[in-house]
C-alpha cells in the first residue's frame, strides 16, 4: 500500500515533483510558464508508459504505469476530476489508486487505493508545511527550452521541452495527451515512454470503501507475506 501511495503521488506531479509540490503546499501555482500547468484532465482519455529505473547494478524489468481520468465531481464549487493510476504489483496483478484533485488549483481531496484481491480503502491526506521551500525550489529548477517533435512507441508528438537546470531532467509534453501531458521523462535514474493513449477509460476499483485502519493494513500485509510463493 505504501508503495502504490508513491506511485500515485509520483504520477499525479508528473513524476517529477511540481504537481506534489502544489498539492502538499496547498497554492495556486499556475504562473505561466510552470512545469505545474501540465494536468490536463478529460474524462475517459488516460495514458499508458513504460518506466525503466536503473540504479549502481544497472537496469531494471521495466515497468507500466497507467494514468487515467475515470470520473468529474464538483469539489467546493471548483470542478474536480479522479485520476486513476494503476500500477504492476509483484505478482504482476495491477493495484490501482485514484485521487481526487481540482484543475485550477492542482490540490489533492482524497485518495484511495485498492490492491488485488482486497477492498478499496481510502487513506487520510493530510498536507504538511515542512516541504513547502523545498518544493518550491525543485520547481523553480525547471523551464522550457523549446519545441520539439518525439516519436515513441505511441507515435509522434509535437512537444514543449522541460530541462531542469540542475542534475539531470527532462520532460517532453504534449497538450495531446491526458492527464499528465507526458510524452518522455529521463531523470537520473528513470525513463519513461509513452506506449498507448486511452480512450473511453473506466474506473477500476470496485465495491464498498472503506476508512483507512492500520492494524488491518498490518494484518493484510502479514496475510500477503504468509502465503506460499508459486
Amino acid at each position: 500500500m505504501k508503495r502504490m501511495q508513491i506511485v500515485l503521488l509520483a504520477a499525479a506531479g508528473c513524476l517529477f515533483v511540481a504537481g506534489a509540490a502544489a498539492a502538499q503546499m496547498g497554492m495556486n501555482l499556475f504562473k505561466k510558464p510552470n512545469i505545474a500547468d501540465i494536468f490536463k484532465p478529460v474524462v475517459g482519455a488516460g495514458a499508458v508508459y513504460e518506466q525503466q529505473r536503473s540504479n549502481s547494478q544497472g537496469a531494471s524489468k521495466p515497468n507500466t504505469l497507467e494514468m487515467s481520468i475515470v470520473a468529474k465531481e464538483t469539489v467546493d464549487g471548483k470542478d474536480g476530476y479522479w485520476m486513476e493510476v494503476g500500477h504492476a504489483e509483484g505478482s504482476g496483478q495491477i493495484g490501482y489508486g485514484k485521487v481526487l484533485v481540482t484543475k485550477d488549483d492542482f490540490q489533492f481531496h482524497r485518495m484511495i487505493f485498492q490492491r488485488p484481491g482486497q477492498p478499496a480503502m481510502e487513506i487520510p491526506f493530510n498536507p504538511t508545511e515542512q516541504p513547502k521551500s523545498h518544493m518550491q525550489e525543485e520547481i523553480e529548477k525547471w523551464h522550457m527550452v523549446g519545441s520539439e517533435s518525439i516519436t515513441v512507441p505511441a507515435g509522434t508528438f509535437s512537444c514543449q521541452h522541460w530541462k531542469k537546470d540542475q542534475g539531470v531532467g527532462d520532460a517532453w509534453v504534449s497538450d495531446k495527451v491526458s492527464p499528465m501531458s507526458l510524452v518522455k521523462s529521463v531523470s537520473e535514474n528513470d525513463t519513461m515512454v509513452l506506449v498507448k493513449v486511452l480512450s473511453g477509460a473506466t474506473d477500476h476499483i470496485t465495491g464498498p470503501v472503506t476508512k483507512f485502519d492500520p492494524q488491518m493494513m498490518q494484518r493484510m500485509q502479514q496475510m500477503q507475506q504468509q502465503k506460499p510463493k508459486p
